[in-house]
Order: C-alpha cells, then sequence, then structure tokens
C-alpha cells in the first residue's frame, strides 16, 4: 500500500545523466492512495494468467523460460494490457467496487521508487553491482526477482533487472502546474513510457528519474512490468 502524498519529480539540473529536455523537476500531488507490487510481473504469474488466452500471445514469451521467478519480458504494453484485462476478470467477484489492477501511472511509478528519497537512485547516489541488476553486474540477462534490498517502501528492482511499462503516454514535456494534481499523462501520443532501467542498461539510465519511450508493441527481453490496484479516480 502507497500512502497519498507529494514529491519533487525529475531531476535537479545538477544531477549527472539526467535528460535535460524531459526532466524538469515539479512537484506532484497523488491525492488517492494505491497498491503496487512488491515485485515485478514474475513468467509464473504471467504464464498463469496468459495460459488459454483468446489473443494469440505467447504465454511463455520470455527470452530466458523455464526460469519461475524471474520477471516476464518480451512483453509488450499493449500485451501487458490482455494480462490486466483477464486477472480483472479472473477476479472480478473479489475486487471492491470500482478498484482495478493497472499499470501504475508515471507519477505514480516515481513516487513509488523514490520513496520517500531525493537522490539518484532510491538507496543513495552511487550505484554498483551490489545494488542491482544492470550492465556492471556481469549477468548479461536477467534474474529471479527480490535479489537486492528493497527500497524504504518495500519495493523491489525498482532499478535495473527489468525496465516497467507505465500506463502514461509519452510527453516529453512534463504538465505545468505547482504542484500537479494527480497527472495521468496526455490524453494521446504514440508512444508510450516505461521506466527504471534493465539488465542491460548503464547507471544513469537506472536514475529515480530517467524516461524511456517506446511503441506499446514493443517487445524486448529487457522489457516488463509490475502492476498496481487502485481505485478508479
Amino acid at each position: 500500500w502507497v500512502e497519498p502524498g507529494t514529491f519533487t519529480m525529475g531531476s535537479p539540473t545538477t544531477e549527472a545523466g539526467r535528460q535535460s529536455d524531459r526532466e524538469d523537476e515539479h512537484n506532484v500531488t497523488l491525492t488517492q492512495g494505491f497498491y503496487l507490487g512488491k515485485y515485478e510481473v514474475t513468467q509464473a504469474q504471467y504464464e498463469a494468467m496468459m495460459t488459454g488466452n483468446s489473443d494469440g500471445l505467447s504465454a511463455t514469451p520470455s527470452n530466458w523460460p523455464n526460469n519461475p521467478n524471474r520477471p516476464v519480458e518480451k512483453v509488450s504494453w499493449a500485451d501487458a494490457q490482455v494480462f490486466l484485462a483477464r486477472l480483472n476478470a479472473q477476479q472480478s467477484s473479489n475486487i471492491p467496487a470500482g478498484w482495478a489492477y493497472v499499470l501504475p501511472t508515471e507519477s505514480q511509478w516515481e513516487y513509488a521508487c523514490r520513496a520517500g528519497t531525493t537522490t539518484m537512485y532510491s538507496w543513495g547516489n552511487d550505484i554498483n553491482a551490489t545494488r542491482a541488476n544492470y550492465s556492471v553486474s556481469g549477468l548479461s540477462q536477467t534474474r529471479d526477482v527480490g535479489q537486492y534490498s528493497a527500497n524504504p517502501w518495500g519495493f523491489f528492482d525498482m532499478h535495473g533487472n527489468v525496465w516497467e511499462w507505465t500506463a502514461d503516454w509519452y510527453n516529453a514535456t512534463y504538465p505545468s502546474g505547482n504542484p500537479v494534481v494527480d497527472p495521468t499523462g496526455p490524453a494521446s501520443g504514440s508512444l508510450r513510457l516505461f521506466r527504471g532501467g534493465s539488465w542491460i542498461n548503464n547507471d544513469s539510465d537506472l536514475r529515480s528519474a530517467k524516461r524511456f519511450d517506446y511503441t506499446s508493441s514493443t517487445r524486448y527481453s529487457n522489457v516488463g512490468f509490475r502492476i498496481a490496484f487502485q481505485k478508479s479516480q
């Protein structure tokens, strides 16, 4: 469970590796609390939900299959929507009215990633192979979720392992206002956002503020997702 609150999204101009054209600092207020998965969705979880789907999607898409506790990858934004639709349908009798499993918004994701911190990463401004699975780790692939320390709010692998899709369309310019209240991104667009960096990326790509955009049909071996559960706003 993530309590509502206000935080500074984006990065200061002095942060090493920042994207000067798309990480402008601004205050964001989230007025509603939400649940977020402690871990990235695993291969086992994805297979359990997607077996028998009528959309022609593989239930075992990952580049390193038969690793049930690794994060699922080679999953597009659109594929994640099918997963969520099936999950909501399966759990419909257990879900309170007005609630649903969804992808987190970009602001929800960064809020949970930062977990009250203002540094480059949720543990501070330095990074090494004991902190996350990224390019210098020497693994050159995913690994089981939860192998590194959780952030201050109890979330694992928010930095590294696989990029994580968010709900939002991409817009290079953050919304104006101070604070911005419950932002959900542009109403339309051509690219979706994922966050957090992956096993193949360098240190600057794992920063809490780092944004990356791609088409919603993208399927890469370093892109997965984690789910949120929230009341419709």
